[in-house]
């Protein structure tokens, strides 16, 4: 079951967010409930403590949308409690939309939250549109159908041991990568398959990328 996620920050519309598979839930969370009518898609439940929703127009996308208000002072983020309300639904594959741009310190705990989600053995995508991440774990290989001279990078969240990667520029294979290193940043996708693996460690797949096929 795929569930949307959307959230607060940045949403660019791209031909490429728009043949992403349809949802069969869509959870916004507090101010991300703005992007549900650009991506043409009813809101089924409407979470957070809705500091961020001033301005939101209540349009048809949400006019029908349960309400799950919660404190501001409170243990989870807005995006946090979203999962939990998708999980609770049955949700398997998580596309958390809006991820990129606004409040660092809340992109960030979302990219390693993705991470986390990945390795409890859901699957996850994170997306502005032009902005793409993947999270990569040696249970869960990578395989994305990108067109050619798109800028990928694999950021380690960890130390990595055994890092392959495949259709790209320069590929790699049983690489060793050190936690936040530059090395594996800015590559070049070729036009065959995308393939990453590990055999240790946790990272993200990023990619600068708003073209009209969906990576898949």
């Amino acid at each position: 079951m795929i569930a949307w996620i959307l959230v607060g920050g940045r949403l660019t519309p791209t031909p490429a967010l728009l043949t992403l598979p349809r949802p069969q839930l869509v959870v916004a969370a507090d101010g991300g409930a703005r992007h549900a009518a650009g991506l043409g898609v009813r809101v089924d439940a409407w979470v957070g403590d809705f500091d961020s929703s001033a301005g939101v127009r209540v349009d048809a996308a949400l006019q029908d949308a349960p309400r799950e208000v919660h404190p501001t002072a409170k243990n989870e983020t807005d995006a946090e409690l979203a999962v939990r309300v998708a999980l609770k639904h049955g949700a398997t594959e998580l596309v958390f939309l809006g991820a990129f741009g606004g409040r660092f310190d809340h992109a960030a705990a979302l990219l390693l939250g993705g991470v986390r989600l990945a390795r409890e053995g859901l699957r996850i995508t994170l997306s502005s549109g032009d902005e793409w991440a993947w999270p990569l774990l040696p249970a869960s290989p990578l395989s994305l159908k990108l067109p050619p001279d798109v800028t990928l990078s694999v950021v380690a969240c960890s130390d990595l041991r055994g890092l392959g990667l495949g259709g790209v520029r320069w590929p790699l294979s049983g690489a060793d990568v050190p936690l936040g290193s530059g090395w594996t940043i800015s590559n070049e996708t070729t036009g065959e398959t995308v393939t990453a693996s590990l055999e240790e460690g946790y990272a993200l797949v990023t990619a600068l990328w708003s073209g009209a096929d969906s990576p898949g």
